[in-house]
């Protein structure tokens, strides 16, 4: 591994790929991700759709949830192009809606909601998951380089993609499920952040938070058995997404993702996610259905 960008330079990058750009009235424009090549990742499009709804949000609004759906896999290479409506805008709460589409095709539908900061009755009923630190984990990229020497004849494809650089970090507690084939509970807990510091910005650590709520998540109901798409014995891909932020965090410090899939079948998988700071605060719950088959059976 050499050449490597520094993580500034990787961070850099994440909040361009991040940042949409304006074409007009509630229109704006997604970059593609430098060198990206084949479907692009749902969490970007999720990311980037959330900004360009924060964009036109009321003032003084933040995000408190999202709702998405996929309607067909992104290609790497072109831009994207958001269309806000704004369905409703109250003196508490506000709504946008989002349609992104490639050459004119949609490819997502997401619906943001918005709430002016308020105090509120307050509970916390999840306690954060007793796993293994941070610092006492082998980082992720780490794994994913040994693993590539072990691996003996693999697409070069497979293994840019396996060994390039992220501006996120992960570090998972489990095991990287695709490392094993044994079967396992559909239970799985990593730690992420930004690889470098953020500006201070809470609608860009919403995004980033978003980005990052798209990874391990489908993955989780295949542990169960014992299949994976990184061997090439699954296709799936997502079908919806959603997502409530509980609490402001900041996504360039350590946050646990915590992730169970309850039921597969019928050719989909549903998973569940909990986002936790170091304090042990709920910051933020997921839930995504994806299509997943195994590679034999028919995927279209």
């Amino acid at each position: 591994m050499t050449d490597q960008p520094a993580p500034a330079a990787l961070v850099a990058d994440f909040i361009s790929l991040l940042t949409v750009g304006g074409k007009g009235d509630h229109e704006f424009t997604g970059r593609p991700q430098k060198g990206g090549v084949g479907r692009v990742f749902g969490g970007q499009v999720i990311a980037q759709a959330l900004q360009a709804a924060q964009a036109t949000a009321p003032q003084g609004m933040a995000a408190h949830s999202l709702h998405a759906y996929f309607l067909r896999g992104g290609r790497e290479g072109p831009e994207i192009d958001f269309r806000v409506e704004a369905d409703f805008d109250g003196r508490s709460f506000a709504n946008r809606r989002v349609v992104a589409s490639q050459d004119g095709t949609p490819i997502l539908n997401l619906t943001a909601s918005f709430q002016r900061p308020e105090h509120g009755l307050e509970h916390d009923d999840y306690a954060m998951p007793d796993v293994a630190l941070p610092e006492e984990l082998t980082p992720d990229w780490e794994l994913r380089r040994k693993f590539m020497e072990k691996a003996g004849e693999v697409g070069e494809a497979q293994r840019a993609l396996m060994l390039r650089p992220r501006p996120i970090e992960m570090r998972t507690v489990d095991g990287l499920h695709w490392m094993s084939k044994e079967p396992r509970p559909p239970q799985a807990h990593s730690w992420f952040r930004t690889v470098a510091p953020l500006p201070d910005d809470p609608a860009l650590h919403r995004a980033v938070i978003a980005y990052a709520s798209d990874y391990a998540l489908l993955g989780t109901s295949a542990l169960p058995h014992g299949l994976s798409w990184a061997r090439g014995e699954l296709v799936g891909a997502s079908l919806d997404h959603a997502l409530w932020f509980h609490r402001q965090a900041r996504a360039d410090e350590w946050l646990l993702y915590a992730t169970d899939s309850p039921w597969s079948g019928s050719g989909r998988g549903f998973n569940r996610g909990r986002i936790f700071d170091r304090k042990g605060h709920l910051v933020a719950s997921v839930a995504q259905e994806g299509m997943m088959r195994r590679r034999s059976e028919r995927s279209g």
